[in-house]
């Protein structure tokens, strides 16, 4: 397998890779590496931080006591900075790496979001259980979980007063895309949803004084239908496969989708919608390493710092910095949007962030000054944080591994470090600016070539 095939391979499926594990791998055929991906994500371990006091304090508070909810708040808001970098941490080390990059996937696919810790730690330990799973199966879990049940209204959906919310984002987000369905499909599809509800403690409960019992007709089929039903009907159309299929191929391959490929994986995929199949499938699939499909889609935010880290380790001084550097670059992990999530590809860069993405290098390998120029309940939040200091700048600190850069890269020279790090072609302007920059010292050569607009695309 070809060198450049196999970091492209990494790229998509995981955050990048070494030196020394492209070596090792070169060595192996695609089938063997892919394999190997797919073997190491079997497991699927909770990502989980200390919620015991929250839990108790949540539970035996007296609810008219406005400073307890107050306080409340700020334990879940400083819970929720521990769950973003304990993710952040576990993106970095997983051995069950694909499994974190495709719930990294779910995550912006069945996008939720909630101001209770324990809520959303449960709704994100139910992506990565079943990111690799059956999709019928992972469907009918996130109808079913409280952060989403309280995010889309489900629980204000009652038989008397029905609440379209997740119907509608079930048909339009989730599953079919539109003008797959009518507007009765919708509301007959919320009417068999009600009743869903959860106990303080997160645990789905189905209410049955509030579900709608009478008959429905949901696209093209009658029946007493509940939510489960509901979701069996809408995965015999071929057209979820296709509408995930597009998604995928979208977010591992190319922005671009290639209605032929698409085609061949729905083909695959409908219908035992077996995720970790379909994803063997792309990984294998002679196309997927075709010229056009490689350094051709902008890394996210995270992407882009997890893979500087594989590069060159670091530590944060502040555990709060790298949630900061995520609200600047405009992807907070566990923070999405809106429930279209974000819409990526070339909507990661604009003015404001393509300077900072191209600083990056230096603020987290060089200590370099970045601009803090944005507000909001973050940034309010971090200001007082750091009330001492100036509001318009903030030195990020880290501690530099160089001696595990230095180890990696000890086979590995100069005019090499160019092919290993900017995986996409090079423009005109790029290749002047490589034969003017200094080139006799490797850590300062990584962090040049992090900052070339290159180094932006995986």
């Amino acid at each position: 397998m070809k060198a450049k095939h196999i970091q492209h391979l990494f790229w998509r499926a995981g955050f990048g890779i070494t030196p020394a594990a492209l070596e090792i791998h070169s060595k192996k055929n695609r089938k063997k590496i892919v394999a190997e991906f797919f073997e190491n994500s079997k497991k699927s371990t909770p990502l989980t931080v200390d919620t015991s006091e929250l839990i108790s304090t949540f539970l035996n508070m007296d609810k008219t006591d406005k400073l307890a909810k107050q306080k409340l708040a700020e334990a879940n808001r400083q819970k929720q900075f521990e769950l973003n970098s304990a993710w952040l941490l576990r993106l970095t080390n997983s051995k069950e790496i694909l499994r974190e990059k495709m719930t990294l996937f779910w995550a912006n696919h069945f996008v939720c979001q909630d101001n209770n810790t324990i809520y959303i730690e449960q709704f994100n330990n139910t992506l990565r259980k079943h990111a690799l799973g059956n999709l019928n199966d992972f469907v009918k879990a996130i109808s079913k979980e409280t952060a989403m049940i309280r995010y889309l209204n489900t629980k204000q959906n009652r038989k008397l007063k029905p609440n379209e919310n997740f119907a509608r984002e079930l048909l339009e987000l989730f599953t079919l895309g539109t003008g797959n369905y009518t507007e009765t499909d919708i509301k007959e599809a919320a009417s068999a949803f009600t009743g869903y509800n959860h106990n303080l403690k997160g645990a789905f409960h189905f209410n049955k004084k509030q579900h709608d019992f009478k008959s429905k007709t949901f696209l093209g089929e009658t029946g007493n239908f509940n939510g489960d039903a509901i979701i069996d009907i809408i995965l015999k159309q071929k057209d979820c496969a296709t509408f995930i299929c597009k998604k995928i191929y979208q977010n591992f391959v190319n922005d671009t989708p290639n209605s032929e490929h698409v085609n061949q994986m729905a083909e695959l995929f409908y219908p035992k919608y077996d995720i970790g199949e379909l994803m063997q499938f792309v990984f294998n699939s002679d196309w997927f390493y075709e010229d056009n499909n490689i350094g051709c889609l902008i890394k996210s935010p995270v992407e882009l710092m997890i893979g500087m880290y594989n590069v060159v380790p670091f530590e944060f001084h502040d555990s709060k910095s790298p949630y900061y550097i995520q609200k600047l670059l405009n992807q907070v992990l566990l923070r999405p949007p809106n429930v279209a999530g974000w819409k990526g590809g070339k909507t990661w860069i604009d003015s404001n962030t393509i300077l900072i993405r191209l600083k990056l290098p230096s603020v987290l390998l060089n200590n370099a000054i970045i601009a803090l120029e944005e507000k909001g309940e973050f940034e309010d939040s971090y200001q007082k944080y750091y009330a001492n200091v100036s509001k318009r700048k903030k030195a990020i600190k880290t501690t530099v591994d160089w001696n595990t850069f230095d180890k990696n890269f000890k086979k590995i020279s100069i005019s090499e470090m160019k092919d290993f790090l900017l995986v996409s072609p090079l423009n005109t302007g790029t290749r002047d600016l490589l034969h003017q920059l200094t080139m006799d010292n490797k850590q300062e050569v990584c962090v040049q070539l992090m900052s070339l607009p290159e180094y932006q695309l995986c």
